[in-house]
């Protein structure tokens, strides 16, 4: 089931680097097709093919060899790591409707914060309406627990921005809130693990450039992302772990 998992997954990548490309460009994900976009040629059914077309195609265009950003293959990849992972781990159960689009979502919108800073309303709402919506059909008896959980990590990143606006935006807060109604209480070790990867992050980048580094903007999405992945694998375990050390 996680082979499965994993082709699916890469299926869903393919997809992703679609909604990373175009949507923040205000494009259609439907129309056009997948195209070259150097030179416009539509791609084939089997240059299509998640991450293997690009390894046989070195990377280039079939068409015009223009070079395609290795990130194509990557998003592909990821994904389907994180939907194998989540499945050998988490089991194949209607949990999965709840786990593997949250984790699709996460994908989607770490890609677009790396590109240009933003973690769009048009993937962020829609994505807090199907946890709450999944939640209620397959987890109902923890929908009081996730709802406060959301209400809790968005009221959580709201008070960080308006102590450090230069830090985080409110897409950053949004999206904790959606992860609360995703994870529940696993949404403390999740933005546990976001901060300290952008924190272990930041120092790397400071001990490389110095106070220049200070200036530059860090999409902090990412480490959410990062975060709502280890919220999903791990956070259950986490919690438990926590509370037989130290209650």
């Amino acid at each position: 089931m996680a082979a499965a998992a994993a082709l699916l997954g890469a299926v869903i990548g393919s997809f992703l680097n679609v909604v990373i490309h175009r949507l923040p460009l205000g494009e259609s994900l439907v129309s056009p097709g997948s195209h070259c976009p150097s030179c416009g040629a539509a791609v084939r059914a089997r240059d299509n093919v998640p991450v293997l077309s690009w390894l046989l195609l070195q990377g280039r265009c079939r068409h015009c060899g223009a070079p395609i950003s290795p990130r194509y293959p990557i998003v592909e990849a990821i994904t389907a790591a994180a939907f194998a992972a989540v499945v050998a781990i988490r089991g194949f159960d209607d949990d999965l409707w709840l786990e593997l689009p949250f984790v699709a979502c996460l994908i989607a919108l770490a890609g677009i914060d790396l590109d240009h800073k933003l973690l769009p309303n048009k993937i962020v709402y829609p994505m807090a309406v199907w946890g709450v919506v999944a939640t209620a059909l397959f987890e109902s008896g923890d929908l009081v627990e996730h709802l406060i959980a959301g209400a809790g990590a968005f009221t959580f990143l709201l008070l960080a921005v308006l102590a450090y606006p230069s830090g985080m935006g409110m897409g950053d807060v949004k999206l904790g809130g959606a992860m609360g109604v995703y994870l529940g209480l696993s949404v403390i070790p999740a933005l546990l693990a976001a901060f300290l990867t952008g924190t272990v992050f930041g120092l790397a980048i400071i001990a490389r450039e110095g106070a220049q580094a200070r200036k530059k903007a860090v999409p902090f999405g990412i480490f959410l992302a990062i975060g709502g992945l280890v919220g999903v694998l791990a956070g259950p375990e986490l919690i438990d772990a926590y509370k037989s050390t130290f209650l």
